[in-house]
This record gives structure tokens, C-alpha cells and sequence, in this order.
């Protein structure tokens, strides 16, 4: 509703979206440019499951129905407060300390955000939520207080655990509304102490949340030290921006997008550092270029980062201007139609698409030239389509996703069975059995991977049955076909990884291998292929 009549350009853009290409998933665009159509994949539900959360988006501009969303919302969160002003994870359950804690994190980005709400039953309930959590953490600490004295711990040990540093960080949203008294006053005291002695052990989002903390608490020395340190761990990339090497686990604390959107706020609050800011964004947006934020958590916590935090990103809409060659322009005109051709621009992202056949290609246009007038990053490709024997594909090693292939003969020895590369010195004879090797390198999370690996007509599949593998590392379904086997992979992390599959030589011959290609169908300008290479059977 405050995006909605802040920004009402937005309002706009999904007028414009209806019923175009637009509201569709990434999953389903540019299928000419895949080398799997999507209803060969596993993952159809997933794009219809996106396309129908873009066009919900369009709902929530209907202001009158809006209105009486936000009445039911507040309602709903009113009726499963619990009596001493804790949540429960589901209605019925008991009170959960995190949950409470969620909860009046979001107010709290919320009025951050310049959202105050004048509601009777939001302020009841941020109150009570309040004094829930007051009570819980008070709670902890004389649990502690009582093992002290009966000898059992040291008030100097370590004693921060992450529900601890969590309410450090949720609590000071409301510092000068509900200013703490008492005991209480007492134990983020200690709480804030155990932070300045024992943050380095802690994780990136943990020690995110310790740095804001101590920040609104004026305990800024403590702020500052977590601030340098974590400038000085971070990783940086004129193409991917600046991030760190997150945890990776199931856990709150260990979720990348919900890091790394605390990254952002902290060092716009405390380091106050604007270029870390926008480099940070850079990231945020290039993770979603590869990956589809499936939760509500990550992506509430990544649209709070982008609208609150250094420039307003919303409002850039000029249209990037690329240049091939001397002779042609494409774009560097506000939104609607360019003056050279007649491409259209996709409101919104100015998003553009061109094609050009091959008599009409021209040496020259291998010179492109990009240039980008807004604030905000940009991306694109460009894609060469063209037919050559199979054999004769050459490979290219320095791309963000790169795939090489190798084939080995197994052989049994004195010593046991031994890998033996394919080669010069190395032939084959029917009946052989040959492992092919497959090492995948991909510098940056991608979701829904497709590999294709073509085989040699002399090559029979041993694992015929399609099914979930775990190997080397990598999850993936594996599919046989005639002509090839396929490997679908919900989700890539960045590394390196090695995996195999076994066949058998059935014929003589002198046969193509064909190509092994890999592909990002959601964004499918990350692609790659193995070269091609022939093979012998006698």
C-alpha cells in the first residue's frame, strides 16, 4: 500500500504488464534460446507457480481491495496474538520466541520504512509482543543467574546464543517508544557486553545484528569493529558486486538473501558507507538473475533492503543504448519505441529483444559497445546460433558456467579396475564399458540447470531408469533418452564439481560424440558446451 502511493510509476508498469510477455516466468521465456523445451523439465509447476505470483502482484494496486486486505491481515495477526503476547508458528500451537520476534522484526522494517500505522490493534499488538519478549529474554538470563551462583557457568563465559542476539537487533527497532527499565535495562546491558567479547566467533548475519544493535544502543565501538571487519572479509566483483562466502544450512541464521538484505541495512546505518550500498544491491540482484526466491522471508527481506537503503532505484527508467558496429543503434531513448527500429522496450525493465539473420550479420557488429545511463545495473547477451559438424565445436574456458567432458575405459588390472583415458594409446572393442566423466565450474548460485549429454551412436546407457542421484556433491535427476542422457538440477551452488556415469560399447565404428551442453533455463544467457570430439570402436 506505502510502495503503491509512494511510487505510483509502479502502479503503472503492471497496467502495462497485463496480458504480455512480462507477467511470464523466467522458466517460461525465450524458449528459442533453451536447449530444453520446459515441458521436458521437471519443473513446469514452478513457472506456472511464478507467473501466477506476478500477476497476484497486479492485485494489490486494486487500492479498495488492497484496503480490505490489510483489514483482514491485521485482524488475522490480532486473533493469534496469545494471551501473554506471544505467537505460536500455527494457530492452536504453543508461543514461540522467534516467531514473536519475526513478527515484530517486520513492524519494525515496516516503520523503518516510514509505515507507521495509526491502527488501534497494531499498536496492542506490538506492545504486548514487546513486553513478550522482554519477559522471555529476563527469563533466560535468570536461568543463568541461577547457575552462577550455584556455580555452574561464569556470568565472563560465553552465553550469546542467536535468539540472544536476534532480540538485541528486534528490540532495537523500538528502543525510544518502549525504552527498557528495570532488570531489563540490566540484561541487554550484559547481553550488549557479551557481544563487544565474543562477536568474532559469530556468524555474518549474527554479527550483522549485533553491529545495528550496538549501533542504536550507542555502543558504537563495538559497532565500528564489526563493520571494519566485515568490509575487510568481503568478497568483490565488478560484475557480481560485494558479498561474503555465506553459511549454508536450514537454519534462520544460515540463509544467504536474509544475510545479505542485513548487510545492506547495516552498512547504510552504521558504516554509512553508499558505494558497499550499491554494491551490495548489485549482488542482491544479480542472485536473483540465476535463482527464483521461493519464500516469502527471503524476498520481504530483500525488497525491504532495495526500497529503504541508499538510491531509489524504482525511478531509473532509461533505456540502455547498445551499439554493434558503426551502423547499428539499438535503445538510449526514454520508454516506448526505438527511432532506429521498431523494437519495444518492456515497461518496468526496459527490456529488450532483437534478431538478425544470417546474411545480414557483419563482421563489425562483433565491436559492442554498452552504455548504461542509470544508477542501476544492467545485463544482457548476445547469442551466435549457427550449424557446424558436431565433432568440430570448440569449447570456451572463461565463462561464468563451464562444462568439460572426458571419457575413460575401464580396465581391470593386477591392481583392480583402472580409468583409462580415451586417446591416442587408449582404443575400444565392443563390449568395453566406458565412464564418462562430466566436471561442471559455475562462479555464482543458479537454480534449474539442464545438462544434455549427447552419446555416440556405439554407446548403449547401463542406467536405463530415470531417477534422483546424489554424487560428488550435486543433486540432480537423471533422465536417459535415445540419444542422450539429461541432467536436471534444482539448484547449483557456486564450486566446482565431478561427476560419472557408466556405458557400454555395443557396436564397431567410427562415431561423433556429440556435445555435452549446460544451461540455466532461468536465464538461459548462462550456457556453455564441451567441445566435440570423435570416437573409434573396433
Amino acid at each position: 500500500s506505502h510502495v503503491a502511493n509512494k511510487y505510483p510509476k509502479i502502479r503503472t508498469v503492471f497496467d502495462k504488464w497485463k496480458d504480455t510477455d512480462a507477467m511470464l516466468s523466467n522458466l517460461s521465456k525465450n524458449q528459442e534460446l533453451k536447449s530444453a523445451l520446459l515441458e521436458e523439465t521437471p519443473w513446469v509447476l514452478n513457472a506456472q507457480s511464478e507467473e501466477q505470483q506476478k500477476k497476484n502482484i497486479g492485485l494489490l494496486f486494486d487500492l479498495d481491495r488492497m484496503a480490505k486486505e490489510k483489514e483482514a491481515a491485521i485482524r488475522k495477526l490480532a486473533d493469534r496474538q496469545l494471551s501473554n503476547g506471544g505467537f505460536s508458528w500455527f494457530p492452536g500451537g504453543r508461543d514461540n520466541w522467534y516467531i514473536t520476534q519475526y513478527l515484530l522484526e517486520g513492524i519494525g522494517h515496516l516503520e523503518a520504512l516510514g509505515v507507521k500505522s495509526e491502527d488501534s490493534k497494531i499498536k496492542n499488538l506490538r506492545s504486548k509482543a514487546i513486553g513478550y519478549i522482554d519477559a522471555r529474554i529476563l527469563e533466560m538470563y535468570e536461568k543463568l543467574e541461577k547457575r552462577v551462583k550455584e556455580g555452574k557457568a561464569k556470568w565472563e563465559d560465553d552465553h550469546l546464543n542467536y535468539l540472544a542476539a536476534h532480540y538485541l537487533y528486534t528490540r532495537s527497532f523500538f528502543i525510544n517508544d518502549f525504552p527498557l527499565r528495570g532488570k531489563n535495562k540490566t540484561v541487554q546491558e550484559y547481553y550488549l557486553g557479551q557481544a563487544d567479547k565474543y562477536w568474532t566467533s559469530r556468524n555474518i548475519y549474527t554479527q550483522g545484528m549485533l553491529a545495528l544493535a550496538a549501533h542504536r544502543s550507542d555502543t558504537g565501538k563495538t559497532a565500528e569493529e564489526i563493520m571494519a571487519s566485515l568490509k575487510e572479509r568481503s568478497l568483490n566483483s565488478e560484475e557480481l558486486g560485494m558479498y561474503w562466502k555465506y553459511d549454508t544450512g536450514y537454519y534462520w541464521y544460515q540463509l544467504p538473501i536474509e544475510t545479505h538484505a542485513l548487510m545492506i541495512e547495516a552498512f547504510d546505518e552504521v558504516a554509512k558507507d553508499a558505494q558497499a550500498v550499491d554494491d551490495l544491491k548489485v549482488w542482491l540482484l544479480k542472485n536473483k538473475q540465476t535463482n527464483h526466491w521461493k519464500t516469502t522471508k527471503a524476498t520481504a527481506a530483500a525488497t525491504y533492503a532495495l526500497l529503504l537503503r541508499g538510491d531509489n532505484w524504482l525511478l531509473e527508467d532509461n533505456i540502455v543504448e547498445v551499439r554493434l558496429g558503426e551502423r547499428i543503434k539499438l535503445g538510449g531513448t526514454k520508454m516506448g519505441a526505438s527511432k532506429d527500429s521498431n523494437i519495444s522496450y518492456e515497461p518496468g525493465t526496459g527490456y529488450f529483444k532483437t534478431t538478425w539473420k544470417g546474411e545480414d550479420i557483419q563482421a563489425d557488429m562483433a565491436d559492442i559497445q554498452v552504455k548504461n545511463t542509470n544508477k542501476v545495473v544492467a545485463w544482457g547477451a548476445l547469442y551466435w546460433q549457427y550449424f557446424e559438424d558436431l565433432d568440430k565445436v570448440k569449447t570456451f574456458e572463461e565463462t561464468p558456467l563451464t562444462i568439460k567432458k572426458q571419457l575413460f575405459k575401464e580396465v581391470k588390472t593386477g591392481k583392480g579396475l583402472e580409468l583409462r583415458p580415451l586417446g591416442a594409446k587408449e582404443s575400444l572393442i565392443v563390449g568395453d564399458k566406458v565412464k564418462v566423466r562430466i566436471e561442471i565450474r559455475v562462479d555464482r548460485d543458479m537454480e534449474y540447470v539442464h545438462i544434455k549429454d549427447m552419446r555416440a551412436s556405439g554407446f548403449e546407457p547401463i542406467n536405463v531408469l530415470s531417477q534422483y542421484k546424489w554424487q560428488g556433491g550435486l543433486g540432480y535427476y537423471e533422465s536417459t533418452k535415445d540419444a542422450s542422457t539429461n541432467f536436471f538440477m534444482d539448484y547449483l551452488p557456486k564450486g566446482t564439481y565431478v561427476f560419472e556415469y557408466p556405458l557400454r560399447v555395443q557396436h564397431a565404428g567410427d562415431f561423433s560424440n556429440g556435445l555435452t551442453t549446460i544451461q540455466c533455463m532461468y536465464a538461459p544467457e548462462f550456457t556453455s558446451h564441451s567441445e566435440g570430439i570423435r570416437v573409434a570402436v573396433k
